[in-house]
């Protein structure tokens, strides 16, 4: 599993791959981590999230959504993110966890939003890939 930061006019975005959906969502996690700060310390205590969707792209849109909504409401930076992802009955979950890193134990760049322009997850030879812009 793995991501880079690329560039995006005014917007940031993560390309990620993983052998599995799972791990790929985790490294998009990781990779919006990654945008809003570049070492956050090892503070932090571990909390839990679903999400459910019709597709998943969908899922990877509201999972990534809902990291950027426990930012605000828990004011933390979501770290070292792990997740589980199913389908059942053409509805997907995801069951995931991440280290909540205390904002106020770091210096972060603002992500407003994760966006659909040009998001892609599609599979690869060795895994899964996802392209996904953020807007800063």
């Amino acid at each position: 599993m793995s991501y880079e930061l690329r560039e995006h006019t005014a917007d940031i975005a993560v390309e990620a791959t993983g052998q599995t959906l799972a791990a790929t969502f985790e490294a998009v996690g990781d990779g919006l981590a990654a945008a809003m700060c570049d070492a956050p310390p090892k503070e932090g205590d571990r909390f839990g999230l679903t999400r459910t969707a019709e597709s998943r792209e969908a899922l990877l849109f509201d999972y990534l959504d809902e990291l950027i909504y426990q930012r605000d409401v828990r004011a933390v930076l979501p770290v070292e993110n792990e997740a589980t992802i199913r389908e059942v009955d053409g509805d997907w979950t995801v069951e995931a966890s991440a280290r909540g890193v205390p904002l106020s134990a770091i210096t972060a760049r603002e992500v407003k939003a994760v966006t659909y322009s040009e998001m892609q997850l599609e599979p690869v030879a060795d895994g899964w890939r996802a392209y996904v812009v953020f807007d800063v």
